[in-house]
């Protein structure tokens, strides 16, 4: 084997090893959760009437009266095997809901991200070419407000205006309640199974509730993706080969675009995997705004109801994102800049 293929395997291994040992931590880390949680889970699922013959009954069956190195034993192995429990809420197993619920968060991040991108990357590379000018003072203003303003308040103040006030953008739920059902669920998300079916009518009821939620999300990545933006190339704009670029003739923009951009395209590539992920998190309080019957609804309402089987695979999923968003960053890494694989 040669030392470039020896190399390539080693960083393979090294990898899987990496990604083994971060499951395996986080699988620590949502047992022990579960374990400190005031939830007593047996109780939840005889309720409270049941007397204590059926409350041992059924906490020896779950294995609770057993030590607790034997619990997490019992927990990994069932992890392992694909069963992460059933749901108090729905009586359904935890793993059919997630399937059901994730397809809405999917789809509401990605359009979230789309918008975020499209707006703020550009923003940030106009701020950085204009530093210290009016509109660079203006695009700092409105990504400071990006930051600081709560994402709740927005979204409720989106749905006063533009849904209650205005009707421009429709409101809670995915598409209107007489819409409902009306086209199979192929992939979960209902833009592209509108699209499958044909139906435009519950394509622009899908899009005219998802455009605010998504918007709203969409602006405070917007606000960090333009910042970094702006560091990134205020960086590069201060090279010396974007001085040569300049000497040579070129115009602003050819050299902005041709020669400064694609050498921050590995770090915005980090950035944008990382916002991408934290949209789970901006999820919970928008998707209870808008009702939107996705994972972070789901979410808040078994943190609600204290349904540990359904928050630990929830944590645990989050995770798991976080380590895909990562490990798919890497890849590209060798795409958009081949050194990386050398």
């Amino acid at each position: 084997m040669s030392q470039y293929r020896r190399a390539k395997v080693m960083g393979f291994l090294q990898s899987a090893g990496s990604v083994a040992i971060t499951l395996f931590l986080l699988v620590t880390l949502t047992f022990f959760l579960g374990q400190v949680m005031p939830v007593d889970v047996v109780s939840k699922l005889v309720g409270p009437d049941a007397d204590f013959q059926t409350y041992e009954a059924v906490r020896q069956r779950l294995g609770l009266d057993e030590p607790l190195y034997v619990q997490f034993g019992l927990y990994v192995g069932r992890i392992l095997t694909g069963d992460f429990g059933t749901a108090l809420l729905t009586g359904h197993r935890v793993i059919d809901d997630i399937l059901r619920v994730f397809p809405a968060t999917i789809e509401l991040g990605t359009l979230a991200l789309l918008i975020g991108a499209g707006i703020g990357i550009p923003l940030g590379v106009l701020a950085a070419v204009r530093r210290d000018r009016m509109s660079d003072h203006i695009i700092r203003i409105v990504t400071l407000l990006g930051h600081s303003v709560p994402i709740f308040w927005l979204g409720m103040m989106g749905l006063l205006v533009f849904y209650s006030q205005l009707g421009l953008v429709g409101g809670s739920g995915r598409v209107a309640v007489f819409y409902e059902g009306l086209v199979p669920t192929v992939t979960g998300m209902l833009l592209i199974d509108s699209l499958l079916a044909g139906d435009m009518e519950v394509f622009g009821s899908a899009i005219r509730h998802i455009i605010l939620p998504a918007s709203v999300l969409g602006y405070a990545s917007m606000a960090s993706l333009c910042r970094l933006t702006r560091s990134f190339m205020i960086d590069q704009l201060g090279q010396e080969y974007v001085i040569s670029a300049r000497v040579k003739g070129l115009s602003t923009w050819q050299v902005v675009w041709g020669h400064a951009f694609p050498n921050i395209r590995v770090q915005l590539l980090t950035v944008v995997a990382l916002t991408y992920g934290s949209m789970l998190e901006g999820a919970l309080l928008i998707e209870t705004i808008f009702a939107w019957p996705g994972f972070g609804q789901y979410l808040t309402n078994n943190l609600l109801l204290g349904d540990m089987n359904a928050i630990m695979v929830c944590v645990l999923l989050v995770g798991v994102v976080f380590i895909t968003l990562n490990l798919i960053a890497d890849f590209l890494y060798t795409i958009f800049d081949p050194r990386t694989s050398r």
